[in-house]
């Protein structure tokens, strides 16, 4: 074993293989490379949907405090390429390249995995131009998480917005209190689609679940529904009284 490389494995008691197909559990492993704030969070959720993760950092005291939590950790740096295939990582179907400040090492990660074929790459950018370099290198999904709850806490806190997801296409799906331009009505009648360019398609009264909304639905006050459409439009919508 290369001296770039110390091993630290945790043998859980029921492994995935021995409960699962060989392949439905080759299809539920996962390499999470750097094991900060947002790779372990990730790793671990992870780990509680039933995934076998290999989380790796060149970080032996971080390592250790993830012994007991991932199925597999390593000490390793993976800008070297050699010690990336010693860890076996191109024989899993999806790897998170989830290293913080440092983008260069971040870049040459991930360069590694796509020289070695991994098929799924998600990679965590720092900033926009990280994300744009990420994804010219061949990155399958890049993540901004800090830039993206930045903007979605903005919206929550500026708008009546109870909960704000956007997409890359400028789409956006959104929970609010329904404005009284829905309510009283159904919503085929009040036509919130044709006037202010939004589709309704969940609501939830006081008190009860969730339910898929359709034309017939009457929308009352304070029902809290959720609406998609582009940003702007949505913005818009979830600012009427």
């Amino acid at each position: 074993m290369s001296n770039h490389l110390h091993s630290l494995r945790r043998r859980r008691g029921k492994r995935l293989a021995q409960t699962h197909g060989a392949r439905e559990a080759r299809d539920q492993r996962i390499a999470v490379i750097g094991l900060g704030r947002f790779g372990s969070s990730l790793a671990e959720e992870l780990m509680r949907r039933g995934w076998e993760v290999l989380g790796v950092d060149d970080d032996e005291r971080i390592v250790q405090q993830h012994s007991d939590a991932l199925t597999h950790v390593a000490v390793a740096d993976c800008t070297d390429a050699e010690v990336l295939r010693q860890l076996g990582v191109h024989e899993f179907t999806t790897a998170v390249v989830a290293i913080g400040t440092n983008i260069e090492a971040s870049m040459l990660v991930t360069a590694n995995l796509l020289d070695d074929g991994v098929p799924n790459i998600w990679a965590k950018a720092i900033s926009r131009q990280h994300g744009r370099i990420l994804e010219r290198l061949g990155a399958h999904h890049v993540v901004l998480p800090e830039y993206e709850m930045g903007e979605r806490v903005a919206h929550l806190v500026s708008g009546r917005m109870l909960d704000f997801i956007e997409f890359d296409d400028d789409f956006a799906l959104v929970k609010t209190i329904a404005p009284d331009v829905a309510t009283g009505v159904p919503l085929g009648v009040s036509a919130v689609r044709t006037k202010h360019g939004v589709t309704v398609v969940g609501i939830k009264r006081p008190g009860q679940d969730f339910t898929h909304a359709t034309a017939e639905t009457v929308v009352e006050r304070g029902d809290v529904i959720i609406v998609t459409g582009r940003t702007q439009a949505v913005e818009a919508f979830t600012e009427l009284r």
